[in-house]
């Protein structure tokens, strides 16, 4: 039993089935809850994007509101700081006497390296990470992470049966809180603010699971997962998923319980199928460390493109020659989502239509996406660009053809105000002669 411990608190939002949380109260006689907004996710990085949006820090500041109503139901108190955690750790591990240090599993390169930062500043104290992102434990998997599959096929083959664990049951009352805390000096509150697409927070994200899972949806859901645009037309789950508002195996459970209580048919196995590429891509995100944002890839793979400053702008602001490419870009700047088929799309476009480096386009939906995950993201864009797991080297998808299939009446487009620009792609030649745009009475 340790006297005062200490929970960081990053990409797992909720009470339920939490193990880190549920280890850190039973061990230790004291407990600090710590969230820190680090001041560099706000910076500019240097592929010309933020690190976090204003959307996200909207969704995020709602779901630590609710965090923090729900642990002092029960006995607790959420501190809320911006600071960068190392030195903000490092000064309660100093100031009181900090025995032992909880988190769940992050798999992102940045966050690693400040957690071995900690453990090697403090070797006295205990550091202890317990995975709680993922459905499958490690040593739940047939392989070494080291001899992950290449493929997300050869993955599922060998880990679609795998028995995913029930969700854990939760104290009512947790650990109390240190009452008298020094070197807070950066505490600060967190604001509420609302969102077109959802709402943040735990209770938010379980009333949605029940209010789907109560409905006829999940056994549609292979039939409509493709629509650009409509509520019901997936399963929304990704934005509260990828902060730890929702744990991966209550989804897991409750998807169990619809298919022996109505129906188990191909749509319902296909979220879990989306659940599994979700889970390669946690395991390939730690398989990989650094190289997932390497523009080479995983595999040295040498990609063709330059950085057009003008194009990149375009793509940005949905003012490309791309009507639907334009829509979806709209769509994602006002409401911080875009649906799966749609993230293809503009990524495709990013890739081969505009032939720009791929990690712009990713730090593009880094900054704007409510739901982003390091691993989902950065291994999806590098499975478009071709330098990732796609065995067939990448995807280039016809804009014509899909604007047929998907948006056939233009609804979507017209909905997102995305008709193409007047105006051409560059407005400089090769030789920096502007390019005039056409003269309509030409």
């Amino acid at each position: 039993m340790y006297k005062t411990g200490l929970y960081w608190i990053q990409h797992d939002l909720r009470i339920h089935d939490n193990a880190a949380l549920l280890e850190a109260s039973l061990n230790c006689e004291q407990l600090i809850c710590l969230y820190c907004f680090d001041p560099a996710w706000f910076r500019q990085s240097r592929l010309n994007a933020r690190p976090m949006g204003v959307l996200r820090r909207q969704f995020l500041n709602k779901t630590l509101h609710d965090l923090g109503k729900e642990l002092k139901n029960r006995g607790q108190r959420l501190i809320v700081m911006t600071a960068d955690p190392v030195s903000a750790i490092s000064v309660l591990i100093k100031n009181h006497h900090i025995d032992a240090v909880y988190r769940s599993h992050h798999v992102g390169v940045f966050e690693t390296r400040q957690w071995h930062h900690l453990k090697v500043d403090f070797p006295r104290t205990l550091f202890h990470s317990v995975s709680t992102h993922t459905l499958f434990r490690p040593e739940q998997l047939p392989f070494a992470i080291s001899d992950l599959p290449a493929t997300f096929t050869d993955f599922k083959d060998c880990c679609e049966a795998i028995a995913v664990d029930k969700p854990l049951a939760m104290p009512q009352w947790l650990a109390p809180p240190v009452e008298a805390l020094t070197g807070l000096t950066h505490q600060t509150e967190t604001e509420v603010a609302e969102l077109h697409y959802c709402y943040g927070g735990e209770k938010m994200a379980l009333d949605h699971l029940e209010q789907y899972f109560s409905s006829d949806l999940p056994a549609q859901y292979k039939t409509v997962r493709n629509e650009l645009d409509g509520w019901e037309n997936s399963t929304k789950m990704s934005a509260w998923l990828a902060c730890g508002a929702l744990s991966p195996r209550k989804l897991m459970a409750r998807l169990k319980r619809y298919e022996s209580e109505h129906t188990a048919n191909e749509s319902t196995y296909w979220i879990y199928y989306e659940l599994l590429w979700r889970e390669y891509f946690q395991w390939y995100a730690q398989r990989y460390q650094h190289k997932l944002f390497k523009a080479e890839g995983i595999n040295r793979q040498k990609i063709s493109c330059c950085f057009y400053p003008e194009r990149y702008q375009k793509w940005c602001n949905g003012n490309t020659p791309y009507p639907l490419v334009n829509a979806c870009m709209k769509q994602l700047n006002e409401t911080g989502y875009l649906s799966n088929r749609g993230r293809q799309i503009v990524a495709s476009c990013f890739v081969n239509e505009l032939q720009l480096d791929w990690r712009f386009g990713a730090a593009y939906f880094e900054q704007q996406l409510i739901d982003y995950d390091v691993a989902s993201n950065w291994g999806n864009w590098q499975y478009i660009a071709g330098v990732g797991a796609d065995p067939r080297g990448g995807r280039h998808f016809d804009l014509d053809k899909q604007t047929e299939i998907y948006d056939a009446d233009r609804r979507f487009i017209r909905r997102w105000k995305g008709e193409a620009s007047q105006y051409p792609l560059d407005s400089l030649d090769a030789a920096d002669w502007p390019i005039m745009p056409p003269d309509k009475n030409s």
